[in-house]
């Protein structure tokens, strides 16, 4: 076990907005690719310093201001779209991170405060990507004997006149979403077990304003025929739960029910994974970890709406009580599953809540998170997440909640007007022998995961994001830190924020 582990949530560097620049502070300016003159520093950014140090302006490049020069660090914001002043905040907070941790380990004295000056005209929605950048550009989630290296403790951005206060605020509660589900995720398997993520959902989410958190045991799973739940986590000595969520503003509301895979740790179970690569299953629970950011958030932003959050949590494990490939599952509200591989384990336990979701909660808008299928990497590759939408509209609003949060999202085929080509693998979904539904019918296995979900959807406008790609990190990038990435966390707040029914 390990005694002690980074506190939850992370520590994210504090964004102000202040009138003027503070001469105490390091300062850092912007430069576009179309222009790398910085109105006023002319002085102190020549035309001979930038050619000297190669200057281009493109989204993320930094540079050490020239020596005596009031400015230390230049970052690049390339054409100036929103995405590229998030990619800035995140390599300008990276940078930054990188010096306080050289002069900390040279015994100089580390300044953890910045000033950044905006140029003039610069809109409030790339105000907004910038804070997420600059906040979780240098999240990092270390376990380690010794003490932290010191880190950016606050930047201070210069508005003028300017009131960004308000987009600094709501930058502000996504990007703590964001980190809180990679704290989730990055937490290691021997701390984290399903009691474990239901008590952070409790002591997070928990303790926002209007939220109450409900955590059903195993013995409740049972009472009330969570046989996909009970199945998977039927190999492990630490048992399942399911943790509900709830926010609303009033309880008239329009509805949105969120469904989050809880799987704190996948070995594939008795069709067990290859040895390579299994350590990262302890982020195999990053769609749970979205929900719960995504409620916590919400609280704080308060919109006018009602939100329900299920998160099926659960280890895959191997034992003599492992679930087995030909076993026959039954679901919550009766429907029947023929087993063929127990690493296809989330769309067990997801079936469950969706099934639930559907019978006890009646959602207006029905959406399902995890990282379900490898075949999804292929797919897309590691930084877009699959959309399958049961309808064009449901498809529109996860598209453009994407969009304002800056992750990015594909649709994929799921048989709607638009999209047809999973019809023809469709029947395959039946084709179970003595169950209802096939675990894993035939055809490309992200479409089949989807086609077997929407079997448990009752007809209810329904999205399900696979996000096995973009859910976790080999290397940073843009205000992405390596490891569990938080991905979708802000897309579930813009989505559920703006609905209105």
């Amino acid at each position: 076990m390990v005694s002690s582990v980074p506190a939850v949530p992370t520590a994210l560097p504090q964004v102000e907005v202040v009138p003027t620049v503070r001469r105490a502070d390091p300062l850092a300016v912007v430069v576009n690719a179309a222009d790398r003159s910085v109105p006023g520093r002319e002085a102190d950014l020549t035309e001979e310093w930038a050619d000297t140090v190669g200057l281009t302006g493109k989204a993320g490049e930094v540079h050490a201001g020239p020596v005596g020069s009031a400015v230390r660090w230049v970052v690049g914001v390339g054409e100036g779209e929103p995405g590229d002043w998030r990619c800035a905040g995140g390599a300008l907070a990276r940078s930054v991170n990188a010096a306080i941790a050289s002069d900390d380990a040279a015994g100089r004295s580390a300044v953890r405060v910045l000033t950044l000056e905006l140029p003039d005209g610069v809109g409030a929605e790339e105000v907004g990507q910038l804070v997420l950048g600059l906040r979780l550009g240098g999240y990092a989630y270390v376990i380690g004997a010794e003490a932290a290296t010191p880190r950016l403790r606050t930047v201070r951005l210069v508005a003028g006149d300017r009131d960004l206060a308000p987009i600094v605020d709501r930058a502000s509660t996504l990007a703590r979403a964001t980190a809180l589900a990679r704290d989730l995720a990055n937490t290691p398997s021997n701390v984290k077990d399903p009691a474990w993520l239901a008590r952070m959902a409790e002591r997070t989410a928990g303790r926002a304003p209007g939220v109450r958190v409900t955590v059903h045991d195993e013995r409740w799973l049972a009472e009330q025929g969570f046989g996909g739940v009970l199945a998977v986590g039927g190999g492990s000595t630490r048992p399942p739960r399911l943790v509900e969520l709830t926010y609303a503003s009033r309880r008239d509301a329009p509805h949105v029910v969120l469904v989050g895979k809880g799987i704190t740790f996948d070995t594939g179970g008795i069709s067990v994974k290859p040895a390579d690569g299994m350590h990262l299953m302890r982020t195999d629970m990053a769609g749970g970890a979205a929900v719960i950011a995504a409620v916590e958030a919400l609280a704080a932003l308060a919109p006018d709406v009602r939100v329900t959050a299920l998160v099926p949590c659960a280890e895959n494990h191997l034992s003599g009580s492992a679930y087995r490939p030909g076993d026959v599952v039954r679901h919550f509200g009766g429907r029947t599953t023929a087993v063929t591989n127990t690493d296809a384990e989330g769309r067990m336990v997801m079936a469950d809540a969706i099934a639930y979701a559907v019978a006890r909660l009646s959602p207006d808008l029905l959406v399902d998170v995890a990282t379900l299928t490898g075949a999804m990497k292929v797919s897309l590759g590691l930084r877009t997440g699959g959309v399958f939408a049961s309808e064009d509209g449901v498809w529109e609003r996860v598209s453009s909640a994407g969009s304002r949060a800056g992750e990015r999202w594909w649709r994929m085929p799921l048989g709607s007007d638009a999209v047809t080509v999973a019809d023809e693998f469709a029947e395959t979904v039946h084709d179970a022998g003595i169950a209802d539904v096939a675990q894993s019918p035939q055809g490309p296995g992200a479409i089949a995961a989807a086609m077997f979900l929407r079997e448990f959807t009752g007809g209810l406008p329904w999205a399900h994001l696979d996000i096995a790609g973009p859910a976790r990190a080999e290397r940073p990038y843009d205000e992405v830190a390596a490891g569990a990435t938080g991905f979708a966390a802000r897309t579930l707040v813009e989505l559920v924020a703006a609905y209105e029914g």
